[in-house]
């Protein structure tokens, strides 16, 4: 996650996304696709990311609605026009990524709307039509496919599961005790798109 404002986020948007000098040659530092922002600091920390996107098709996502428990703290309190902070942000983000949507409706400023609160990541949904999602908290955290639901639209599009500990700690899981690290890792996944497929697959 990256996080700053004028110069040094233009560092890094150009290190992470498109090239950057050293030596007096371009090099591509930490060649990403995709690399998560936070937002939080306003447009002229996220403008500099948009540049790169624009110049090296590549993609961003930014904090919204995150998963952790205490998010609300923040992103759940009530501006004076009766506004949610987490639904403001969602707005930046549709605005920040209308110049980059793509053949199938979303641009490539998404958003990160975490499994574990599905009234809100609902409420975006309705909110952000061109919004792709990046969804954490599923497994671990306690986000099931029945909460995350609400994060794709009718056609079962718009957005992507994230699932870091469930499957990279799954081999110390009882159900694949005996399991071989990358035997358990193969499983979980196995077994989380079957979850995902079982209950997306119905919205069309």
């Amino acid at each position: 996650k990256r996080n700053d404002i004028g110069s040094t986020a233009s560092c890094y948007a150009k290190a992470y996304l498109g090239e950057t000098s050293l030596g007096g040659k371009a090099m591509r530092a930490f060649p990403a696709d995709m690399l998560t922002v936070n937002g939080y600091l306003g447009t002229d920390g996220i403008k500099p990311f948009v540049e790169q996107i624009l110049a090296h098709d590549k993609s961003i996502f930014a904090l919204v609605k995150t998963s952790n428990p205490s998010s609300g703290e923040l992103q759940n309190l009530k501006l004076e026009n009766g506004e949610y902070v987490y639904e403001r942000m969602g707005a930046l983000v549709e605005e920040w990524g209308k110049d980059t949507v793509g053949k199938y409706g979303f641009s490539e400023v998404g958003a990160v709307v975490g499994a574990t609160h599905p009234e809100e990541a609902e409420n975006l949904r309705g909110k952000l039509k061109n919004t792709f999602f990046l969804i954490p908290g599923y497994g671990a955290q306690g986000g099931n496919a029945q909460m995350l639901k609400v994060c794709f639209d009718k056609r079962g599009l718009g957005g992507v599961v994230n699932n870091s500990r469930g499957i990279i700690c799954a081999y110390k899981k009882p159900e694949y005790a005996g399991k071989k690290y990358f035997e358990a890792a193969r499983e979980a996944c196995v077994a989380m798109q079957r979850d995902l497929s079982a209950t997306i697959g119905k919205m069309s």
